[in-house]
């Protein structure tokens, strides 16, 4: 048997073109069925908890990932499993989870964007931010990139690495209103329960996608937004079904975006409309993309 071990200095080394592909097969797969991916399981141990997302491709990889609830960032394991039962990989540290959730947003984006769209607004300045700037650039080249958070330091260290890193024009924002006017990509990533933009200052056309909290008691994302969104995708439906807390929205009305990138789903069906994306992480979605890691690091 051989079963590698790998960390975040290697899922470093993974291009965003690859980390979206294999999300947008992911979502597919999902969606026809062929990805087995039951919502979240959280084991209670006393006051310890641990929770695993499981997924299984029909024929293909398995495998789980585990983390401690509320433990620090980088305590996370991911295993996968080929189809012979063989233990092929474990990958640890908390990068490849962030870049997965990066990755799907980046799908959404390329399914429910318009073609032309090329100014994005990021609300956030942490790590979740920075992986769907990261994985976006898979799908378009934004022309302008307008960053807020509510510390300046943080926000203008975001955007001179967003220049150098990533070569996007990217700025620092003093409000999330002149981040938003006029974007044609809105990125939410923040820890905030209250919303941290203003639906009014959100255009024709544009697609926003949430990665914060999405509770009903807590979310980064204004009602009034959900209200005038013309579809609401997420990559599990299920999933937000699941969630211990009521989700903000009605599940019953998110649309897998598997039937989106399928075309089962028309999504955007003018230039005008607005465009919400759900981000709650499709279970199966870190084994898919350990897979791709393994295979081109083999």
């Amino acid at each position: 048997m051989r079963c590698r071990l790998l960390g975040d200095e290697d899922v470093l080394g993974l291009s965003a073109d690859a980390a979206v592909g294999a999300m947008r097969d992911a979502v597919l797969l999902a969606h026809a069925g062929r990805l087995a991916a039951p919502p979240r399981i959280r084991a209670q141990l006393d006051e310890l908890a641990y929770v695993f997302t499981v997924g299984a491709v029909a024929g293909g990889p398995a495998g789980f990932r585990v983390y401690r609830a509320g433990a620090p960032a980088g305590d996370q394991l991911v295993a996968v499993w080929d189809a012979e039962g063989r233990l092929d990989g474990v990958i640890v540290g908390d990068e490849l989870g962030a870049r997965r959730t990066g990755a799907l947003g980046a799908v959404s984006v390329d399914a429910l964007a318009r073609p032309e769209a090329d100014s994005v607004a990021v609300i956030g300045s942490g790590v979740q931010a920075w992986v769907a700037l990261w994985a976006l650039r898979a799908v378009r080249r934004p022309a302008s990139v307008r960053v807020h958070s509510p510390d300046g330091s943080h926000r203008t260290e975001f955007a001179r690495r967003a220049r150098q890193k990533l070569g996007l024009a990217a700025q620092a924002v003093d409000s999330a209103a002149e981040a938003v006017r006029g974007a044609d990509v809105v990125i939410m990533a923040t820890r905030s329960t209250t919303p941290v933009i203003d639906a009014a200052d959100v255009a024709a056309g544009t697609h926003v996608v949430t990665v914060g909290p999405k509770a009903a008691d807590g979310h980064e994302t204004p009602l009034a937004l959900a209200e005038r969104a013309a579809v609401i995708t997420c990559d599990s439906p299920g999933q937000a079904a699941a969630y211990p807390a009521p989700f903000f929205v009605d599940p019953s009305v998110l649309v897998d975006l598997g039937a989106v990138v399928s075309g089962d789903h028309p999504g955007r069906r003018s230039p005008g409309d607005v465009t919400l994306h759900c981000s709650v992480g499709l279970a199966g979605t870190e084994v898919m993309l350990a897979r791709r890691l393994l295979d081109e690091t083999g």
